[in-house]
Protein backbone atom coordinates (compact mmCIF):
# COMPACT_ATOMS: atom_id res chain seq x y z
CA UNK A 1 0.00 0.00 0.00
CA UNK A 2 1.59 3.39 -1.05
CA UNK A 3 2.45 5.86 1.06
CA UNK A 4 -0.15 8.54 2.54
CA UNK A 5 1.19 11.61 0.30
CA UNK A 6 2.26 14.78 2.24
CA UNK A 7 -0.08 17.72 2.90
CA UNK A 8 0.51 21.44 2.25
CA UNK A 9 -1.90 23.41 4.08
CA UNK A 10 -1.95 27.38 1.93
CA UNK A 11 -3.66 29.93 3.72
CA UNK A 12 -3.23 33.94 2.82
CA UNK A 13 -3.37 36.18 5.58
CA UNK A 14 -4.37 39.90 5.76
CA UNK A 15 -5.49 41.72 9.04
CA UNK A 16 -7.45 38.81 10.36
CA UNK A 17 -7.01 38.72 13.83
CA UNK A 18 -10.88 38.69 14.91
CA UNK A 19 -10.99 35.06 13.16
CA UNK A 20 -7.07 33.27 12.84
CA UNK A 21 -8.04 31.93 15.95
CA UNK A 22 -10.53 30.19 15.08
CA UNK A 23 -9.28 28.67 11.47
CA UNK A 24 -6.32 28.02 12.67
CA UNK A 25 -7.70 25.93 15.64
CA UNK A 26 -9.55 23.67 13.33
CA UNK A 27 -6.51 23.06 11.23
CA UNK A 28 -5.18 21.65 14.64
CA UNK A 29 -7.54 19.44 15.13
CA UNK A 30 -7.50 17.51 11.91
CA UNK A 31 -7.63 13.87 12.21
CA UNK A 32 -5.47 13.80 9.59
CA UNK A 33 -2.24 16.18 10.58
CA UNK A 34 -1.07 18.07 8.01
CA UNK A 35 2.72 18.42 7.01
CA UNK A 36 3.23 21.51 7.10
CA UNK A 37 1.09 24.80 7.05
CA UNK A 38 2.40 27.95 4.64
CA UNK A 39 0.76 31.14 5.72
CA UNK A 40 1.31 33.95 4.04
CA UNK A 41 0.84 36.98 6.07
CA UNK A 42 0.09 39.77 3.12
CA UNK A 43 1.22 43.06 5.42
CA UNK A 44 -0.87 42.52 7.84
CA UNK A 45 -1.00 46.07 10.39
CA UNK A 46 -3.58 44.69 13.15
CA UNK A 47 -2.60 41.97 15.48
CA UNK A 48 -1.71 39.20 13.01
CA UNK A 49 2.21 38.98 13.14
CA UNK A 50 1.50 38.26 16.88
CA UNK A 51 -1.16 35.67 16.48
CA UNK A 52 1.11 33.56 13.96
CA UNK A 53 4.16 34.12 16.56
CA UNK A 54 2.47 32.53 19.13
CA UNK A 55 0.83 29.51 17.01
CA UNK A 56 4.22 29.04 15.92
CA UNK A 57 5.77 28.66 19.53
CA UNK A 58 2.93 25.71 19.82
CA UNK A 59 2.79 24.22 15.86
CA UNK A 60 6.65 23.51 14.43
CA UNK A 61 5.22 23.12 11.55
CA UNK A 62 3.61 26.62 10.69
CA UNK A 63 5.91 27.94 8.17
CA UNK A 64 5.06 32.30 8.11
CA UNK A 65 6.07 34.09 4.43
CA UNK A 66 5.64 38.01 5.34
CA UNK A 67 6.06 40.75 3.08
CA UNK A 68 4.42 44.34 2.09
CA UNK A 69 1.24 43.75 1.14
CA UNK A 70 0.24 42.89 -2.66
CA UNK A 71 -3.07 41.43 -2.76
CA UNK A 72 -4.17 37.90 -2.54
CA UNK A 73 -3.30 36.36 -5.60
CA UNK A 74 0.75 37.22 -5.71
CA UNK A 75 0.17 36.00 -1.87
CA UNK A 76 -1.33 32.90 -3.08
CA UNK A 77 1.64 32.21 -5.48
CA UNK A 78 3.94 32.92 -3.18
CA UNK A 79 2.68 30.09 -0.76
CA UNK A 80 2.13 27.64 -3.92
CA UNK A 81 5.58 28.07 -4.51
CA UNK A 82 6.84 27.66 -1.27
CA UNK A 83 4.61 24.75 -0.24
CA UNK A 84 6.56 21.27 -0.31
CA UNK A 85 4.23 18.55 -0.14
CA UNK A 86 2.15 17.18 -3.23
CA UNK A 87 -1.38 18.18 -2.18
CA UNK A 88 -2.13 21.63 -1.05
CA UNK A 89 -5.52 22.21 1.32
CA UNK A 90 -6.50 25.68 0.86
CA UNK A 91 -7.94 27.42 3.71
CA UNK A 92 -8.74 31.15 4.87
CA UNK A 93 -8.24 32.76 7.51
CA UNK A 94 -12.11 33.25 8.49
CA UNK A 95 -13.23 30.16 7.87
CA UNK A 96 -13.53 26.95 10.06
CA UNK A 97 -12.71 23.37 8.28
CA UNK A 98 -14.16 19.88 9.49
CA UNK A 99 -11.91 18.01 11.79
CA UNK A 100 -12.01 15.08 8.33
CA UNK A 101 -11.47 17.38 6.03
CA UNK A 102 -8.05 16.86 5.40
CA UNK A 103 -8.53 13.57 5.99
CA UNK A 104 -11.41 12.94 3.30
CA UNK A 105 -9.50 15.11 0.58
CA UNK A 106 -6.37 13.61 0.82
CA UNK A 107 -7.54 10.22 0.85
CA UNK A 108 -9.44 11.19 -2.36
CA UNK A 109 -7.22 12.53 -4.36
CA UNK A 110 -5.21 9.03 -3.25
CA UNK A 111 -7.50 6.92 -4.82
CA UNK A 112 -8.25 9.35 -7.85
CA UNK A 113 -5.12 9.66 -9.15
CA UNK A 114 -6.97 11.41 -11.79
CA UNK A 115 -8.38 13.85 -10.17
CA UNK A 116 -6.71 17.70 -10.14
CA UNK A 117 -9.01 19.47 -7.61
CA UNK A 118 -11.64 18.04 -5.40
CA UNK A 119 -13.55 20.72 -3.20
CA UNK A 120 -16.48 19.75 -0.68
CA UNK A 121 -19.82 20.94 0.18
CA UNK A 122 -20.02 24.20 2.28
CA UNK A 123 -22.25 25.45 4.42
CA UNK A 124 -22.05 29.38 5.62
CA UNK A 125 -20.43 29.99 8.79
CA UNK A 126 -23.53 31.09 11.25
CA UNK A 127 -20.97 34.41 12.16
CA UNK A 128 -21.68 35.67 9.14
CA UNK A 129 -23.75 37.15 6.55
CA UNK A 130 -26.96 34.76 5.40
CA UNK A 131 -28.38 36.34 2.49
CA UNK A 132 -30.22 34.95 -0.27
CA UNK A 133 -27.78 35.43 -2.74
CA UNK A 134 -25.45 33.94 -1.06
CA UNK A 135 -26.93 31.10 -0.05
CA UNK A 136 -28.51 30.49 -3.67
CA UNK A 137 -24.88 30.50 -4.83
CA UNK A 138 -23.93 27.85 -2.40
CA UNK A 139 -26.96 25.17 -3.03
CA UNK A 140 -26.07 25.66 -6.40
CA UNK A 141 -22.35 24.53 -5.89
CA UNK A 142 -22.80 22.14 -3.18
CA UNK A 143 -25.06 20.12 -6.28
CA UNK A 144 -21.73 20.12 -8.38
CA UNK A 145 -20.08 16.51 -7.28
CA UNK A 146 -19.14 14.81 -10.49
CA UNK A 147 -16.62 16.26 -13.15
CA UNK A 148 -19.10 15.80 -15.59
CA UNK A 149 -21.37 18.63 -13.73
CA UNK A 150 -18.81 20.88 -12.80
CA UNK A 151 -17.16 21.17 -16.31
CA UNK A 152 -21.03 21.15 -17.74
CA UNK A 153 -21.37 24.11 -15.39
CA UNK A 154 -18.21 26.13 -14.95
CA UNK A 155 -19.46 29.09 -17.25
CA UNK A 156 -22.48 30.16 -14.77
CA UNK A 157 -20.09 31.06 -11.55
CA UNK A 158 -17.16 29.55 -9.93
CA UNK A 159 -18.13 26.11 -9.35
CA UNK A 160 -15.44 25.51 -6.23
CA UNK A 161 -15.77 27.78 -2.87
CA UNK A 162 -11.93 28.72 -3.53
CA UNK A 163 -10.94 27.97 0.39
CA UNK A 164 -13.08 24.61 0.14
CA UNK A 165 -10.31 22.68 -2.09
CA UNK A 166 -7.86 20.89 -1.94
CA UNK A 167 -5.51 20.29 -5.46
CA UNK A 168 -2.44 18.68 -6.82
CA UNK A 169 0.60 21.10 -6.59
CA UNK A 170 2.28 20.23 -10.04
CA UNK A 171 -1.34 20.37 -11.85
CA UNK A 172 -1.81 24.07 -10.93
CA UNK A 173 1.67 25.12 -11.43
CA UNK A 174 1.14 23.43 -14.71
CA UNK A 175 -1.52 25.89 -15.31
CA UNK A 176 0.34 29.06 -14.36
CA UNK A 177 -0.26 28.73 -10.73
CA UNK A 178 -2.38 31.87 -9.41
CA UNK A 179 -2.25 35.00 -11.58
CA UNK A 180 -2.85 38.46 -10.41
CA UNK A 181 -5.15 40.04 -13.15
CA UNK A 182 -8.19 41.97 -13.80
CA UNK A 183 -10.45 39.18 -12.58
CA UNK A 184 -10.59 36.64 -9.25
CA UNK A 185 -7.76 34.24 -9.08
CA UNK A 186 -9.73 31.29 -8.53
CA UNK A 187 -12.29 31.22 -11.22
CA UNK A 188 -9.34 32.36 -13.69
CA UNK A 189 -7.41 28.77 -12.54
CA UNK A 190 -10.04 26.84 -12.49
CA UNK A 191 -11.36 27.91 -16.20
CA UNK A 192 -7.58 27.56 -17.24
CA UNK A 193 -7.44 23.97 -15.85
CA UNK A 194 -11.28 23.07 -17.40
CA UNK A 195 -9.10 24.17 -20.82
CA UNK A 196 -6.48 21.67 -20.43
CA UNK A 197 -8.34 19.10 -19.37
CA UNK A 198 -8.30 18.77 -15.84
CA UNK A 199 -10.57 16.25 -13.91
CA UNK A 200 -12.41 18.01 -10.59
CA UNK A 201 -14.63 16.12 -8.09
CA UNK A 202 -16.24 17.36 -4.90
CA UNK A 203 -16.99 15.37 -1.74
CA UNK A 204 -20.78 15.22 -0.73
CA UNK A 205 -19.77 16.04 3.02
CA UNK A 206 -19.76 19.55 4.39
CA UNK A 207 -16.55 20.47 5.23
CA UNK A 208 -16.00 23.99 5.54
CA UNK A 209 -17.76 26.67 7.12
CA UNK A 210 -17.57 29.57 5.16
CA UNK A 211 -17.72 33.42 6.64
CA UNK A 212 -19.55 36.04 4.75
CA UNK A 213 -19.22 39.22 5.74
CA UNK A 214 -18.30 43.40 4.13
CA UNK A 215 -15.45 43.08 4.07
CA UNK A 216 -14.73 40.15 1.38
CA UNK A 217 -12.82 39.94 -1.49
CA UNK A 218 -16.13 39.48 -3.50
CA UNK A 219 -17.78 42.32 -1.73
CA UNK A 220 -14.42 44.85 -1.94
CA UNK A 221 -12.86 44.15 -4.69
CA UNK A 222 -13.26 45.67 -8.33
CA UNK A 223 -11.79 42.21 -9.57
CA UNK A 224 -15.12 40.71 -8.48
CA UNK A 225 -17.22 43.29 -10.36
CA UNK A 226 -19.94 42.04 -12.94
CA UNK A 227 -18.35 42.94 -15.97
CA UNK A 228 -15.23 41.79 -15.04
CA UNK A 229 -16.66 38.53 -14.26
CA UNK A 230 -18.28 38.91 -18.14
CA UNK A 231 -15.15 39.21 -19.08
CA UNK A 232 -13.49 36.52 -17.71
CA UNK A 233 -16.36 33.79 -19.57
CA UNK A 234 -15.93 35.30 -22.80
CA UNK A 235 -12.20 34.83 -23.01
CA UNK A 236 -12.39 31.54 -21.93
CA UNK A 237 -15.47 30.87 -23.92
CA UNK A 238 -13.57 32.15 -27.06
CA UNK A 239 -10.56 30.05 -26.02
CA UNK A 240 -12.20 26.67 -25.22
CA UNK A 241 -15.84 25.93 -26.21
CA UNK A 242 -16.73 28.54 -29.07
CA UNK A 243 -12.95 28.03 -30.84
CA UNK A 244 -12.66 26.84 -34.13
CA UNK A 245 -16.99 27.70 -34.33
CA UNK A 246 -18.31 28.62 -37.33
CA UNK A 247 -21.25 30.78 -35.68
CA UNK A 248 -22.55 31.70 -32.02
CA UNK A 249 -26.34 31.67 -31.05
CA UNK A 250 -26.67 33.63 -27.36
CA UNK A 251 -29.89 32.92 -25.80
CA UNK A 252 -30.90 35.56 -24.14
CA UNK A 253 -31.56 39.49 -26.03
CA UNK A 254 -31.97 40.81 -22.28
CA UNK A 255 -29.37 42.45 -19.99
CA UNK A 256 -27.40 39.39 -19.47
CA UNK A 257 -26.93 38.84 -23.13
CA UNK A 258 -26.60 42.07 -24.30
CA UNK A 259 -23.46 42.60 -21.82
CA UNK A 260 -22.14 38.98 -22.51
CA UNK A 261 -22.10 39.27 -26.33
CA UNK A 262 -19.92 43.00 -26.00
CA UNK A 263 -17.06 40.55 -24.58
CA UNK A 264 -17.68 37.99 -26.74
CA UNK A 265 -17.34 40.40 -29.72
CA UNK A 266 -14.11 41.96 -28.49
CA UNK A 267 -13.50 38.28 -28.32
CA UNK A 268 -14.06 38.07 -32.34
CA UNK A 269 -16.22 35.44 -31.19
CA UNK A 270 -18.84 34.30 -34.45
CA UNK A 271 -21.70 36.08 -33.03
CA UNK A 272 -24.63 35.72 -35.62
CA UNK A 273 -27.98 35.93 -33.69
CA UNK A 274 -30.02 36.38 -30.85
CA UNK A 275 -32.33 33.79 -29.63
CA UNK A 276 -35.61 34.68 -27.12
CA UNK A 277 -38.95 34.20 -25.68
CA UNK A 278 -39.97 38.12 -25.36
CA UNK A 279 -42.29 39.02 -28.13
CA UNK A 280 -41.17 42.47 -27.71
CA UNK A 281 -37.27 41.55 -28.51
CA UNK A 282 -38.28 39.29 -31.73
CA UNK A 283 -37.48 40.84 -34.48
CA UNK A 284 -35.48 43.44 -33.42
CA UNK A 285 -31.37 43.57 -33.65
CA UNK A 286 -28.98 43.86 -30.69
CA UNK A 287 -25.60 44.30 -31.12
CA UNK A 288 -26.17 44.37 -35.00
CA UNK A 289 -27.60 40.87 -35.03
CA UNK A 290 -31.65 39.73 -35.16
CA UNK A 291 -33.10 38.53 -32.46
CA UNK A 292 -35.07 35.67 -33.19
CA UNK A 293 -38.25 33.62 -31.34
CA UNK A 294 -36.57 30.73 -29.42
CA UNK A 295 -38.04 28.06 -31.58
CA UNK A 296 -36.50 29.46 -34.69
CA UNK A 297 -33.59 27.91 -33.09
CA UNK A 298 -33.08 24.49 -34.66
CA UNK A 299 -33.33 26.03 -38.15
CA UNK A 300 -30.94 28.63 -37.06
CA UNK A 301 -28.64 25.71 -35.98
CA UNK A 302 -28.93 23.75 -39.33
CA UNK A 303 -27.90 26.66 -41.28
CA UNK A 304 -23.83 26.21 -39.86
CA UNK A 305 -21.45 23.59 -39.86
CA UNK A 306 -20.25 23.68 -36.40
CA UNK A 307 -22.11 26.30 -34.23
CA UNK A 308 -22.56 26.64 -30.31
CA UNK A 309 -25.55 28.26 -28.06
CA UNK A 310 -24.32 30.44 -25.16
CA UNK A 311 -27.18 30.63 -22.67
CA UNK A 312 -27.08 34.19 -21.27
CA UNK A 313 -30.26 34.47 -18.94
CA UNK A 314 -30.05 35.41 -15.28
CA UNK A 315 -32.93 34.10 -13.95
CA UNK A 316 -32.79 30.83 -12.02
CA UNK A 317 -36.13 29.82 -13.05
CA UNK A 318 -35.83 30.19 -16.94
CA UNK A 319 -32.90 27.45 -16.75
CA UNK A 320 -35.27 24.51 -15.76
CA UNK A 321 -37.35 25.89 -18.86
CA UNK A 322 -34.42 26.13 -21.47
CA UNK A 323 -32.68 22.84 -20.37
CA UNK A 324 -35.03 20.28 -21.33
CA UNK A 325 -36.03 22.62 -24.77
CA UNK A 326 -32.70 22.47 -25.69
CA UNK A 327 -31.96 18.55 -25.29
CA UNK A 328 -35.05 17.85 -26.99
CA UNK A 329 -33.90 19.04 -30.20
CA UNK A 330 -30.83 17.16 -30.09
CA UNK A 331 -28.16 19.65 -27.81
CA UNK A 332 -26.06 17.98 -25.45
CA UNK A 333 -25.24 20.63 -22.78
CA UNK A 334 -21.47 21.09 -22.84
CA UNK A 335 -21.03 20.12 -25.93
CA UNK A 336 -23.32 21.74 -27.92
CA UNK A 337 -24.39 24.73 -25.64
CA UNK A 338 -23.44 26.05 -22.40
CA UNK A 339 -25.30 28.23 -19.68
CA UNK A 340 -23.15 31.46 -18.91
CA UNK A 341 -25.10 33.60 -16.46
Amino acid sequence: MASPLPISVLMPVYNAADTLEEALTSLAVQTRRAAEWVVVDDGSTDTTPQILEAWQRRVPFLRVLRGAHQGVARALQKGLEACQGPLIARMDADDRAHPARLALQAAFLETHPTVAVVGSRVRLHPDGFQGEGMQAYLAWQNRLLSDEAIRREIFIESPFVHPSVMFRKAAVLAAGGYRHGPWLEDYDLWLRLYLQGARFAKLPQFLLFWRDHPQRVTRTDPRASLENMLRLKATYLAQGPLRQRDAVIVWGAGMAGRRLSKHLLREKVPLVAFVDVDPQKIGRTRRGKPIYAADDLPKLWAQYRHPAVIVAVGARLAKALIRPRLTAWGLQEGQDWWFAA
